[in-house]
């Protein structure tokens, strides 16, 4: 056998974080834009992830780097990976 690492390739996605009622678990706000087909200007799109977050740090507001992870439940397929901006 040979010793080769493999580096996954998981996706990542920066947004901010909307809610933190749960325990351990954050709703976080993605924003992108597209292209609209007809009149060729940017529209903004975004869409919601919950996240898992294990330390309970996240705050609403909060800037954060997610990545894709196993199914932690039914909805929650993302982890945290790092605050990038805390709330002011």
């Amino acid at each position: 056998m040979s010793d080769v690492t493999t580096v996954s390739k998981k996706t990542t996605k920066v947004g901010l974080v909307t809610s933190n009622a749960a325990d351990k678990s954050v709703v976080v706000k993605v924003e992108n834009l597209v292209m609209h087909p007809l009149y060729q200007r940017f529209v903004r799109t975004s869409s919601k992830f919950m996240a898992h977050d294990e330390e309970n740090t996240c705050n609403a507001g909060d800037r954060v780097l997610i990545e894709e992870c196993r199914p932690m439940s039914r909805r929650k397929r993302w982890r945290v990976q790092r605050v990038i901006e805390r709330a002011k």
